[in-house]
């Protein structure tokens, strides 16, 4: 729990208010972790190198000279820039750690016991601790492998799922999974909390952005594990679904997915041929699924009398998943129409800052936003004074 003589400690909301988290990660998966945290009422301490978050530093885009980057995922944190090659700092960090409910790092595999900062030997004085370690690629054979996404979305076969047929493999267009990884670690956590309510104890909650990949890709996963099919490029197509791809109109490019036999008869109908339901060719899923490249042109024809909007509206009013492809600056647009509210603005005056909405919506216990990505250091002065057993 947050002691009263935090100098920060204040009567916080959320689901997660009164648990301290002691953040020892960087970059991506272990700060958006971090973040959501907050974001439920847990108090964050972002304990960085005197150099700071990498993040930082990766720009452009920026926002007052700040990269953007940053920004996404560390609001609602306290920062305290802590060397661990000095003792008097690594003291500090332990006591953080002495007095936290959940802590979670990054390091390579190994690296915090160098500083006594392991799982081991902090619980020998914090029994109820959560430790939470991510790592690209596990504990034990790959430990020695740096992991970045990239490296993980390459090697965990997901870009040889990317790209055109006959095209070269892509990655994906965000760090996918240091993001599912972000959010495997936050469950982990949160089962974690709930078997330390039931019994006192923590425990040591480890993920690897692989493990993560290879839970991710599902269905893709599934096909080789379960089918013994080795799944390849398809561009925008599905392997099992058909239509479920962007087909053009008049003027753009439209996303229909028909993912069950009722919502194609449906389809049919608003397109105008009810009759392309009952034609033993396209009766159901799989039927589609094989004959797909005889499917495909007739559903074009179709779709060339009207432009991509007209046929949104038609469609999705039919009852039939349909959307266009838009620009990021579309896609919060749309978010926006929706009533989702997806901009939250951090601070005030000169620190105010526009971020990504929490994706969860509670009835009872919403999420707050409290504190603007922190500056290098930012509360370093009133931590130190904390942890050293001082009074702000």
């Amino acid at each position: 729990m947050v002691q009263e003589d935090h100098p920060d400690a204040v009567a916080r909301g959320g689901p997660l208010a009164g648990l301290l988290v002691a953040d020892f990660s960087r970059v991506l998966a272990g700060p958006y972790a971090t973040m959501l945290l907050a974001d439920l009422g847990a108090e964050v301490v972002k304990v960085e190198s005197p150099q700071g978050d990498e993040t930082r530093t990766w720009m452009p885009p920026t926002r007052d000279e700040t990269s953007t980057y940053y920004l996404g995922i560390n609001r609602g944190k306290r920062s305290v820039a802590l060397d661990l090659r000095d003792p008097g700092d690594v003291e500090l960090a332990r006591e953080l750690a002495r007095r936290a409910d959940i802590l979670i790092e990054n390091l390579r595999p190994g690296g915090m016991a160098k500083y006594g900062l392991d799982y081991a030997s902090l619980a020998a004085h914090n029994p109820g601790l959560i430790y939470a370690s991510i790592s690209g690629f596990g504990s034990s054979g790959g430990a020695h492998v740096p992991g970045y996404d990239l490296m993980v979305q390459a090697v965990s076969g997901l870009m040889s799922l990317t790209g055109d047929k006959d095209g070269p493999p892509y990655r994906a267009g965000i760090s996918m999974f240091d993001v599912m990884a972000g959010k495997d670690a936050l469950i982990g956590i949160l089962a974690a909390l709930h078997h330390r309510d039931a019994t006192g104890r923590g425990q040591h909650v480890e993920l690897s952005l692989l493990a993560s990949a290879m839970s991710g890709m599902v269905n893709q996963s599934s096909a080789y594990v379960a089918g013994g099919v080795v799944p390849h490029r398809m561009g925008n197509a599905h392997p099992s679904v058909v239509p479920y791809e962007p087909l053009p109109t008049a003027d753009n490019d439209l996303i229909v997915a028909a993912a069950n036999d009722g919502q194609f008869r449906k389809l049919c109908e608003v397109l105008g041929m009810p009759e392309l339901a009952d034609d033993p060719r396209f009766v159901r899923n799989a039927d589609r699924t094989a004959n797909r490249e005889e499917l495909r042109p007739i559903l074009v024809k179709a779709l060339s009398t009207r432009g991509a909007e007209e046929w949104f509206d038609l469609i999705v009013a039919a009852g039939v998943p349909c959307g266009p492809i838009n620009s990021v600056a579309g896609g919060f647009a749309i978010a926006e129409r929706f009533g989702l509210d997806p901009v939250v603005t951090v601070g005030e005056g000169d620190r105010a800052v526009p971020t990504t909405r929490n994706p969860i919506r509670f009835s009872d216990t919403p999420a707050t936003y409290e504190l603007p990505p922190p500056e290098l250091d930012e509360h370093g002065e009133e931590l130190r004074r904390w942890l050293s057993g001082g009074r702000a």
